[in-house]
C-alpha cells in the first residue's frame, strides 16, 4: 500500500512538472525582444546601439508622436488647449491604461494632452488624434506623414497609444530621434513629460515613471510604453550642465530592470558624451507634410481639416479712405532705444536701425485697448497716419533723443500679397513694455531676416504675446531657425486658412 501510495506521488509530481514547464517556457520564449540606443541629443551623435534598427512593438511610446502632432496643430492654430474635445465612443471604449472618459461627455484638449503625457491614458490619446484629424485612421496617416518627414524610416503607425497592432512597428533609433525633436521642437511643452502628477480635468494623474524620474539626476522625460508584446519600454531624457543624453530600451523584462538598464545607459553617455559642443537642433518637419493627409471632417470638437500652404490671394480690396483728425500720438521711449542700441548694435548702424525703428507701424495702447483680442491680419479701428516730415530726428547713445512731433503710422492691415501672411513668435510677457523692448531688441539683432516685418504685441489672458507679422513661410521659418541659434525661444505663427 505504501509503495502504491509513493507511485502515485511520484506520477503527480511528474504531471505537475509538465504543466508548468508547458505553462512557463512558451512566456519565457515569447521574452520581448531587447534593443537599445543612446545618442547626445545636441548633436544626434550615437554614444551606443544595441539592435538599434529592428522593427519592434513600440507600445506608449507611440504618444511621443500624437503629442507631437498636437503642440503643432496647437502651433498652426488648427485647434486650443481649451477646445472642448466631445469624446467618441471609440475613444471611451480603449482599454487601460486609460483616464476613464465616457462618450458624450467634453473635456478641454489641455487635460487629455497632461492625461496621454503622464498616465499615458490610452482613451485621451485617441481623443487628441480624433479631435485633430476626425478619424483615428486619418490621424495614423498624418502620423506616418511627419515620421517620415523626421527620417523615422523604420517606423509605422496605426494607431495614436500604441497597442499591439498588427503592423503598428517602430526602431529604438526612430523614437530617439522622435524624442528629440520633442525636446528641441517644442521647449514650451516638453515640461509635460516631468511632471510628477497632474491635473487631468476628471482625475488627478501620477506619472507612470515617476520612479525613475526622482532617483536619476536631471532625468525631466520622456516616455514609457509596456504591452505582452513589447516588454517594458522607454525613452528617458536627462540634462545636467550644458549635456543632455537621450537613452532608449526596448524589451524590459519589468519595470525595475528596464529602469536599471536605463540608469546603466544613461551613465554611459554622460560618460562618452563631450562636455562643450554646439548644439545642433534637429530640424522640424515641414509644416505642410504635417497637415496633407487631414481630409475628415472632425465632429468632436476639433478642425480636422486641410491646410495648404499657399501664397495666392482670391482677393485684394482697397482700404477706404480714413479721416485724418485726433491721430494717436507717438510715444518714444528714448531710454529704452538707447540702451538697446547700446547693448545690440555698434555705433556705425544707429542711425539706420533707428531710422527703421521709429518708421516701423507702431499700435498704441488705446489702439490695444480697443482691439484686446485682435489677431494677425484684423483691420484695427484707427486714424489715418499724417504725412512723415522730411527728417528725423534720432536718438543718440550719448544723449537722450528730441522729441518727435511726427504722428505715427498706425498698422491698419496686414497685407497677404506675395504669401507675406505668416509670422513669428519670440514670447509672451508680463507687461506690453516687456514685449514691446524684447521685440525691439530682437528686431536690431536679426535685421537681415525681419526685415519688412511689422512688430505686434497682441494682449492675451495670459500676457502680451510680441510677434513679428508679415512674412512669408520661408522668411519665419529661416527667421525662427536663427533666432533659435541665438537662443532666443521661436514659433511659427501660420496663417488664418
Amino acid at each position: 500500500m505504501a509503495s502504491r501510495l509513493k507511485q502515485c506521488a511520484y506520477g503527480v509530481t511528474l504531471f505537475l512538472f509538465s504543466v508548468l514547464v508547458t505553462v512557463i517556457a512558451p512566456v519565457q520564449s515569447a521574452a520581448a525582444p531587447y534593443a537599445a540606443m543612446v545618442m547626445d541629443a545636441r548633436t544626434g551623435e550615437v554614444l551606443h546601439s544595441r539592435n538599434a534598427d529592428t522593427r519592434l512593438h513600440p507600445a506608449s511610446l507611440t504618444k511621443m508622436m500624437t503629442l507631437y502632432i498636437a503642440f503643432q496643430a496647437i502651433q498652426r492654430g488648427e485647434i486650443t488647449l481649451d477646445t472642448e474635445v466631445r469624446i467618441t465612443s471609440n475613444a471611451a471604449s480603449e482599454p487601460p491604461s486609460k483616464l476613464g472618459l465616457r462618450s458624450g461627455q467634453t473635456i478641454k484638449l489641455r487635460y487629455l494632452l497632461r492625461a496621454a503625457a503622464v498616465k499615458s491614458a490610452n482613451d485621451a490619446a485617441t481623443a487628441i488624434g480624433e479631435a485633430i484629424s476626425g478619424s483615428e485612421s486619418a490621424f495614423a496617416t498624418r502620423m506616418n506623414r511627419t515620421a517620415a518627414a523626421m527620417g523615422m524610416t523604420n517606423t509605422t503607425f496605426k494607431n495614436a497609444h500604441g497597442l499591439t497592432q498588427s503592423g503598428h512597428m517602430s526602431t529604438a533609433r526612430d523614437m530617439s530621434v522622435l524624442g528629440r525633436h520633442v525636446i528641441y521642437d517644442f521647449p514650451q511643452y516638453y515640461n509635460l513629460f516631468s511632471r510628477i502628477s497632474a491635473d487631468a480635468g476628471v482625475a488627478r494623474v501620477a506619472h507612470t515613471n515617476r520612479r525613475f524620474l526622482n532617483a536619476y539626476e536631471g532625468a525631466d522625460g520622456i516616455k514609457t510604453g509596456y504591452t505582452r508584446a513589447a516588454g517594458f519600454n522607454l525613452v528617458a531624457s536627462a540634462q545636467r550642465g550644458q549635456e543632455r543624453i537621450i537613452a532608449t530600451v526596448f524589451g524590459g523584462s519589468s519595470t525595475a530592470a528596464r529602469n536599471a538598464r536605463i540608469t546603466e545607459l544613461m551613465d554611459m553617455g554622460f560618460q562618452r558624451a563631450p562636455s562643450n559642443v554646439r548644439v545642433n537642433e534637429p530640424t522640424p518637419p515641414a509644416a505642410n507634410t504635417l497637415v496633407s493627409s487631414n481630409g475628415t471632417a472632425a465632429t468632436n470638437g476639433g478642425s480636422g481639416k486641410t491646410i495648404r500652404v499657399t501664397g495666392l490671394v482670391q482677393a485684394s480690396l482697397r482700404p477706404q479712405s480714413r479721416p485724418a483728425a485726433d491721430a494717436p500720438q507717438l510715444d518714444v521711449n528714448t531710454d529704452l532705444i538707447a540702451s538697446l542700441l547700446a547693448e545690440t548694435v555698434d555705433t556705425d548702424s544707429i542711425d539706420t536701425a533707428l531710422s527703421e525703428a521709429l518708421g516701423d507701424a507702431v499700435l498704441t495702447e488705446s489702439a490695444f485697448e480697443a482691439t484686446p483680442n485682435a489677431e494677425a491680419g484684423e483691420v484695427l479701428s484707427a486714424p489715418a497716419p499724417q504725412a512723415r516730415p522730411a527728417e528725423l530726428i534720432t536718438a543718440s547713445v550719448q544723449g537722450p533723443a528730441q522729441e518727435v512731433q511726427a504722428a505715427p503710422e498706425v498698422v491698419t492691415r496686414i497685407s497677404t500679397s506675395g504669401g507675406r501672411h505668416w509670422g513669428v513668435n519670440v514670447g509672451r510677457y508680463p507687461s506690453r513694455y516687456a514685449a514691446e523692448r524684447v521685440l525691439l531688441k530682437v528686431a536690431l539683432n536679426e535685421m537681415t531676416t525681419l526685415d519688412g516685418s511689422l512688430r505686434r504685441v497682441v494682449q492675451r489672458s495670459g500676457g502680451f504675446d510680441a510677434n513679428f507679422m508679415g512674412l512669408t513661410r520661408e522668411g519665419a521659418d529661416l527667421a525662427c531657425r536663427r533666432l533659435q541659434a541665438r537662443g532666443t525661444s521661436c514659433f511659427m505663427i501660420g496663417s488664418d486658412s
